[in-house]
């Protein structure tokens, strides 16, 4: 069923846990609640170490929806998952996935050993995301036309550029790949997955905060995509939204040559962290792409933080981009 690709985004970096995937068998006759209203279980999308998708179908309407089940063992658990949701509504943003409805279920009995079970009820996308393009364009290098990708890169570049500007401080998505990427029928990109997000703008004033916050990196943000920054936080450092650019960046070239420009090194069973650190980004000899698209990439991916653009520079790159090429086609 095609269905079964979207909100890979949600569970790419998930561990299987037999016990958690216990909760439902996502039979198709299943039927789990949203605050009192009744969806039916079609599928199960994905399961993970504390949170499933399942694709479900409203039993009224019969209108489809995803819904993300994370399991809480705690009261924090709970804390954060409900700021997840909340993330998904702060901005209104045409290129930020929205939170239909969201409630937090108690357990009590022995069959479930979490406390609670936090569900998020979200628009669901048949054409899955960016992420399952690009596998599918990969198998016979069909690449994207640049027009194209400045068109959807510039609307991922609108979504992170709200996130960064949220009061009453600059938030930061941290998991920004193609696979949190869903594509909306008119081929407009929407950002999802916010349970990595925080605030941008931290000051590590201990080692102590430095090993918290690397290690939180680690936990949450993809390798391949993840800032040099995070890799290796130092103590007396700062750190902003320019970790977003860092992560843009490898979407970028990901969108050109279908992988992030170090997942080569971690196929390879290389230091991912080595490889980002060394600042060496390499394009093929025959790319139908232009120099101003490298230069676009190569600025968004400077290893230091402080010669990186913020999101507003990004968009101006973008916007002097898009009408050379739009001229040439």
């Amino acid at each position: 069923m095609k269905s079964e690709k979207i909100y890979r985004g949600f569970y790419s970096n998930m561990r299987f846990n037999p016990t958690f995937f216990l909760m439902g068998c996502a039979c198709g006759k299943e039927v789990i609640e949203v605050n009192g209203k009744p969806y039916t279980i079609k599928t199960r999308v994905g399961e993970g170490g504390f949170s499933v998708v399942d694709l479900v179908q409203d039993q009224k309407t019969h209108k489809l929806y995803a819904l993300k089940r994370i399991a809480c063992h705690s009261k924090e658990d709970e804390k954060n998952a409900l700021r997840e949701a909340e993330y998904h509504n702060l901005f209104n943003h045409a290129n930020i996935l929205e939170c239909i409805d969201v409630t937090l279920v108690e357990r009590c009995d022995r069959l479930h050993p979490t406390r609670s079970e936090v569900r998020l009820l979200l628009p669901y996308f048949r054409k899955g995301t960016l992420q399952d393009e690009l596998n599918m364009r990969s198998k016979n290098k069909n690449h994207i036309t640049e027009e194209r990708i400045l068109r959807i890169f510039r609307q991922m570049c609108d979504g992170i550029r709200v996130i960064h500007s949220a009061q009453p401080h600059p938030l930061a998505h941290r998991d920004a790949k193609p696979a949190n990427v869903l594509m909306g029928n008119d081929d407009t990109p929407v950002w999802m997955d916010f349970g990595s997000m925080g605030k941008a703008r931290q000051e590590i004033r201990k080692a102590s905060e430095a090993r918290v916050l690397q290690d939180l990196a680690a936990e949450k943000c993809s390798m391949a995509f993840r800032a040099p920054e995070l890799f290796h936080v130092e103590s007396h450092s700062s750190i902003d939204e320019r970790v977003d650019v860092w992560s843009l960046g490898c979407c970028l070239y990901a969108m050109c040559y279908f992988n992030s420009p170090f997942e080569a090194a971690h196929q390879r069973g290389d230091s991912v962290a080595l490889a980002v650190m060394s600042g060496n980004i390499d394009f093929p000899e025959n790319t139908p792409y232009s120099n101003g698209m490298h230069n676009l990439i190569r600025s968004m991916l400077e290893v230091s933080a402080l010669q990186r653009p913020f999101i507003d520079g990004v968009l101006f790159q973008i916007d002097s981009l898009l009408p050379a090429i739009q001229n040439t086609v």
